[in-house]
């Protein structure tokens, strides 16, 4: 039953150079197929998948602005979670967590990249500059080694940065370490994806790599959307359907498109990307449009059971990018070291603030897309977004800023303040979002135990 449930979920409108996944659609999924008795890893307890997102900000945050004041179901959003006041219902805030291999130890300077690389995977990097890093295995790919063999793809890796695996970038650290979140295995970073194109390509275009980039360069030439190449074998489909199958299959559709056109915007008028940012060509110009391309690109892979398991890294730690969006000229990197100079800290209040809007764009996104057992995609999913480091300016790596969105398929208790004893180890919430997906594991990372969330 599972089997054939899976096959007729994952349907797919074919064309030249198109494998355009569909969401799931009542009326192709078999009769009784939510009522399988055993629930499989990776799905929620009404047999629907279970999505998970890992999404990453750099630098730490202020930290008066950025905590909530009280406990529980009561608690009071701080002037950085305001941004997501719509959305309290659906997150909960969780305090006290920490990555002690982030601190320095015996290994000296080098706070960013030891924020960018234990927030995953609660272990500590060897420093070195060289070929033979070594680190652990990420939480994004632990998960996908037990779910991924569900979907498509066994997980997705975007960025807003350019890709470096190699060279120096922190006090004798590599860049591997800095500008990747996902850990193949302790030697093997698997290197996120930060161009647009590339991505709805993965998702939406069939065969190798180089096969895609021809069929798509045909499209680009002939002026045609992916969609005109499964056009006939959509309107066929859309005979088959009822009539809310047809209207979510057409939404589907046109925010496909509307995504399309945002790409082929980005590619034709898009200026230099803001300073201090190593990005290829065809980024859009405008980071929140970058951030929300990407975040749109999540819940589509979601929406069509692509993957299950995603991570983001919205700006590496350490990034100097500036926010001429919102008016800072200053590089959020050199203001993150802001000796308590409240005009700096304000800046970094803005940036923070920012970034958790964002967040509500994707969460919103979620909570609007529905899901067939009537819930929506963020009520089956669980998305975690944190920092690295708490106060950037003295480089902590505990009472880190950590939300968790989603209700897990009914597991989680979203709507309140969690306040854990200090130096509770992140890797705990993890070992419990383990439980949740049906991975069991008594340990990951430096865990010393799970935490119910």
């Amino acid at each position: 039953m599972r089997d054939q449930f899976l096959a007729d979920r994952r349907r797919f409108l074919r064309g030249m150079g198109v494998c355009l996944a569909l969401p799931a659609l009542e009326g192709l999924l078999p009769r009784g197929a939510q009522a399988a008795t055993s629930r499989a890893a990776g799905t929620t307890p009404s047999g629907v998948p279970l999505r998970t997102a890992f999404c990453y900000v750099p630098n730490g945050v202020n930290v008066d602005r950025w905590m909530p004041q009280g406990e529980g179901a009561d608690y009071k959003l701080s002037p950085t979670l305001d941004p997501l006041a719509k959305l309290r219902s659906e997150f909960q805030v969780i305090t006290g967590l920490e990555q002690h291999n982030g601190f320095s130890g015996s290994d000296g300077a080098g706070d960013h990249a030891r924020a960018n690389s234990t927030i995953l995977t609660g272990a500590r990097p060897k420093k070195t500059a060289g070929a033979d890093i070594h680190l652990g295995v990420s939480i994004d790919q632990f998960a996908a080694q037990h779910v991924g063999d569900a979907t498509r793809f066994p997980s997705l890796e975007l960025s807003c940065d350019g890709v470096r695996k190699a060279g120096a970038c922190d006090s004798g650290y590599s860049c591997a370490y800095q500008f990747n979140l996902s850990w193949r295995t302790p030697s093997s970073p698997v290197a996120p994806e930060s161009n647009p194109r590339l991505v709805f390509e993965r998702l939406f275009g069939s065969g190798s790599g180089p096969e895609r980039k021809q069929e798509f360069r045909q499209r680009q030439q002939q002026q045609r959307s992916i969609l005109d190449f499964a056009a006939d074998e959509a309107a066929q489909l859309n005979h088959q359907l009822g009539r809310n199958d047809r209207q979510k299959l057409d939404e589907y559709l046109t925010g496909v498109r509307a995504i399309e056109r945002r790409i082929e915007k980005a590619e034709r008028f898009g200026d230099a990307p803001d300073p201090g940012v190593d990005a290829p060509a065809g980024i859009p110009s405008s980071y929140r449009e970058h951030l929300r391309l990407m975040f749109d690109m999540i819940a589509l892979a979601f929406q069509t059971d692509s993957t299950r398991v995603a991570t983001f890294l919205l700006a590496h730690d350490g990034s100097n990018r500036t926010f001429e969006d919102i008016g800072i000229s200053d590089g959020h990197h050199s203001i993150s070291h802001h000796q308590n100079d409240p005009r700096k800290l304000e800046k970094i209040a803005k940036i923070d603030a920012f970034y958790t809007a964002e967040l509500a764009y994707f969460l919103n996104r979620l909570r609007e897309t529905k899901d067939t057992d009537g819930r929506s995609l963020l009520d089956n999913s669980m998305i975690v977004y944190a920092s690295g480091l708490s106060d950037g300016n003295r480089h902590r790596h505990d009472n880190l800023p950590v939300l968790l969105a989603g209700r897990g398929g009914g597991a989680l208790t979203p709507g309140r303040h969690v306040r854990l004893p200090t130096a509770t180890p992140m890797t705990n919430m993890f070992v419990g979002m383990l439980d949740v997906m049906g991975v069991r594991a008594e340990q990951f990372g430096d865990s010393t135990g799970r935490l119910t969330i």
